[in-house]
């Protein structure tokens, strides 16, 4: 029997390596596409051989993204920046590639496509980043109706930026400051996310159906470096940063190499992200998401 092809842009980041071993244990091969090879390599192990494969295709380049997607049956666009650099401006990557890789995989034929968005995602939002992300599912519902739009919270999970960021500042710092200290998150386990999309890859009833994934407790972002100086075992007083100091500091911080903090992003700690009444569900696919007491320890 001929085995499924799925293709998964943006597979060598952290949710990605989770959706490409829950894919080859299901029994598809996997092909990984990113800017490069040497990243995606590393997933070979994750399934038999030749059963994952690396290609190079960005989703800012037409001919990279057809190869990638010829006799695909399944494609995944996890690809997403939070500021932007260079060429790989939010336009670029959440709205141009985006569309670039829906358009190209109804091209292709290719049965099912799930695009990963943010929840918060909004066209009148006051952060670009969310405007950005809204505007790329108006472009990919365009090109392939057929598509289906997933929205997460935080992501969270071992070996992912959340939240060990957040203890790696607890280590170091005797006074950890907080952005956005009143602001509701609800943080979803990287495991959960990446069954939600495997369940919704084999589920054609959920075609065109928008998701927003979040965790079974809304916490604020207060209570969340709390649980994560206590989780690194460096439980810390912490400084709830005033708005205006945090857009200063912002301010210069968005000029220096890495962007450790922009001022589109404390836009972004001051807005809600929680799942809406009366959205779809991670329950709705019959998976009740984990805590991170229950992963994390």
């Amino acid at each position: 029997m001929t085995r499924k092809v799925a293709t998964v842009f943006g597979g060598s980041g952290f949710v990605g390596q989770s959706v490409v071993g829950r894919l080859a244990r299901a029994g598809y091969v996997v092909r990984v596409a990113g800017r490069t090879a040497r990243l995606a390599a590393t997933l070979r192990m994750l399934g038999d051989v030749g059963q994952v494969v690396p290609v190079v295709a960005s989703i800012m380049d037409e001919a990279g993204c057809v190869a990638a997607l010829e006799g695909c049956d399944l494609a995944i666009n996890l690809v997403g920046i939070l500021s932007p650099r260079g060429p790989a401006t939010f336009e670029a990557i959440h709205v141009e590639g985006a569309a670039r890789v829906a358009r190209l995989a109804a091209c292709a034929g290719v049965e099912r496509l799930i695009h990963v968005s943010a929840l918060g995602a909004d066209v009148s939002s006051p952060s670009a980043y969310a405007r950005s992300k809204a505007e790329g599912e108006c472009a990919v519902t365009r090109a392939m109706p057929g598509a289906v739009i997933i929205r997460p919270s935080l992501i969270f999970g071992v070996g992912g930026p959340f939240p060990a960021m957040f203890a790696r500042m607890a280590r170091f710092m005797p006074v950890v400051p907080v952005f956005g200290a009143a602001t509701r998150f609800q943080p979803v386990w990287v495991g959960d996310v990446a069954e939600g999309m495997l369940r919704l890859a084999t589920d054609g009833s959920m075609a065109g159906a928008v998701f927003e994934f979040g965790g079974p407790r809304i916490m604020t972002m207060r209570q969340i470096v709390a649980w994560s100086a206590r989780w690194a075992g460096h439980p810390r007083p912490l400084f709830e940063v005033p708005r205006w100091l945090a857009n200063a500091q912002a301010g210069v911080l968005e000029h220096l190499p890495g962007k450790v903090l922009t001022r589109d992003q404390v836009r972004l700690l001051y807005v809600d992200n929680v799942v809406a009444p009366g959205a779809r569900t991670i329950e709705m696919l019959g998976i009740t998401p984990a805590p991170m007491d229950l992963i994390l320890g």
